[in-house]
């Protein structure tokens, strides 16, 4: 057996073929092409190969796919930790991924399928658009907040002003020359994107229908067919977390911890996981607590005692922690009854 590291970059690769003694074969950049990887690989033999995960490394790993290789997909940061060098060159990159992987010592993240990847991309350009239209409402709102107080007493008796009336009458508010641009180019913008949006719309029912996973995560209180259905793909396969400490460390909504001694801190949530399902589990919240006279105690009670913020996120790592349950169990979400 060969072992084959990887540094990729976006035109090519520098590739390091190792012996199982630790001895370097051969190494050079090649293209990202199957058919100059099968000319480098030539006679080599059966061979394992390695490539830190990144923006386009993917590519790559259909490359080893099409041409029949094992290939892992190591944790860059988690690489960095093993093998911190002074001097970092390509070469030295593809060497030390080939040098971790024939030692096993690679710290491997989840290979994705190339259908699960194509609905990833669906649904997370869907869930830019929804986080631009949030900050393009924020923005309305605060430059209505800076009027006068004629202008702010008119918008506040408007039941909801990013409605298709709301945004009519937003248009006809008696503003200085210059908010009045202002107003008017963002309500355009806020206006594209919801077009923008609600052409997704009949892509993300379609994966919902196709997804069985989405269907069983809908039943829990605050996942409407986006969100159930956004979850549903970034977990892709919830049997690769054999604990649920583990799946809500890689949805990122666990403290972080501080010990010293006897001592112990917890602090704000880990920066280190999948945002997008963060994300997701966050967004969930509000509805949740609306839909669910459980929820909303819970949060309820934690507000009381550590802020709203706090709440929020115990509240989201809750309903991670049910929706964990309900797909490894395969079955709906049953409220408790009174």
């Amino acid at each position: 057996m060969n072992y084959m590291g990887i540094d990729h970059h976006k035109q090519y690769s520098h590739i390091t073929l190792m012996d199982e003694r630790g001895k370097k074969i051969k190494s050079g950049r090649v293209a990202n092409y199957c058919s100059e990887v099968e000319r480098f690989l030539d006679g080599s033999g059966e061979v394992k190969a390695v490539i830190e995960a990144g923006r386009s490394s993917y590519t790559m790993v259909d490359v080893m796919d099409e041409l029949g290789i094992e290939v892992t997909i190591a944790h860059p940061k988690q690489v960095k930790a093993i093998a911190r060098a002074k001097i970092k060159t390509d070469k030295r990159d593809s060497f030390m991924l080939a040098h971790l992987l024939r030692t096993d010592l690679i710290p491997e993240i989840y290979k994705r399928s190339h259908k699960n990847r194509g609905n990833q991309r669906v649904l997370r350009q869907r869930a830019f658009y929804v986080g631009s239209i949030t900050r393009a409402k924020n923005k309305i709102r605060a430059l209505l907040a800076q009027q006068q107080e004629e202008v702010r007493d008119k918008v506040s008796q408007k039941k909801n002003i990013f409605s298709r009336d709301g945004v009519k009458f937003l248009k006809t508010l008696n503003l200085p020359d210059t908010d009045k641009d202002l107003l008017s180019a963002l309500l355009k913008t806020f206006t594209h994107l919801e077009k923008m949006k609600e052409e997704t719309n009949g892509l993300v029912e379609k994966l919902y229908q196709e997804i069985p996973e989405s269907r069983l995560i809908r039943s829990v209180p605050g996942y409407g067919i986006f969100l159930s259905v956004l979850v549903a793909v970034e977990i892709a396969d919830i049997e690769r977390f054999s604990k649920v400490s583990k799946f809500l460390s890689y949805a990122g909504v666990i403290p972080s911890t501080h010990s010293s001694g006897e001592r112990s801190y917890h602090g704000k949530i880990v920066k280190q996981g999948n945002r997008w399902l963060r994300w997701a589990a966050v967004e969930a919240v509000y509805p949740g607590m609306k839909a669910d006279f459980d929820i909303k105690s819970f949060y309820n009670r934690l507000k009381k005692r550590k802020g709203s913020n706090p709440a929020k996120v115990a509240t989201a790592r809750r309903m991670l922690t049910i929706i964990y349950r309900i797909l490894k169990e395969n079955r709906l979400y049953i409220p408790y009854k009174r």
